[in-house]
């Protein structure tokens, strides 16, 4: 039987690892062909090195086979970090976000940005976000920021009006 080889196997080794570790089934189908070739008498440096794994994360693999068995190779929870706003508080801060920062115990003139949106939440929930993740609040929420256009000041709206009607074309290249 003719040996296969796989075209171009220093991007495609990459690219299946990238596959395995795209979804939890595919990484509990990995952790199990790794389990099954130990089964199969291969030590845990062999089964590692044609896996692309660490020795001891075959070896983690195994331990939790033998304790917990079929359920011990299914990813467990991964919490994170706790939210610092629950979901009530998120959606106060939307209902705020739709009016004025004036209209609320803010106070203030303008229109919301993330030093103001900051400054509203550690008032109301004593919780200190930084400017930055107030920003990033802004999205989550569904929000853009928009500045406000300047106004000239001393401007009169009635001349500019006229000014835009009647503002001569110039020839181009000139």
């Amino acid at each position: 039987m003719k040996a296969l080889n796989i075209s171009d196997p220093e991007s495609m080794i990459p690219a299946l690892h990238d596959e395995i570790r795209r979804s939890d089934q595919s990484r509990y189908d990995h952790r199990l062909h790794g389990v099954l070739l130990v089964a199969h008498g291969l030590t845990c440096p062999q089964v590692a090195a044609a896996l692309g794994d660490a020795p001891r994360t075959v070896e983690n693999w195994v331990r939790r086979f033998e304790d917990d068995g079929f359920a011990g190779l299914a990813d467990g929870d991964r919490p994170g970090r706790p939210r610092r706003l629950d979901e009530r508080q998120l959606a106060e801060i939307g209902s705020a976000l739709r009016k004025s920062p004036k209209e609320t115990e803010v106070g203030g003139e303008g229109v919301w940005d993330g030093k103001t949106l900051s400054s509203f939440v550690k008032r109301r929930f004593g919780v200190d976000l930084k400017v930055r993740q107030c920003q990033r609040l802004f999205r989550q929420l569904g929000f853009r920021r928009r500045k406000p256009r300047p106004l000239i000041a001393h401007a009169d709206p009635e001349a500019q009006r006229a000014y835009k009607k009647t503002a001569k074309a110039r020839p181009r290249g000139l």
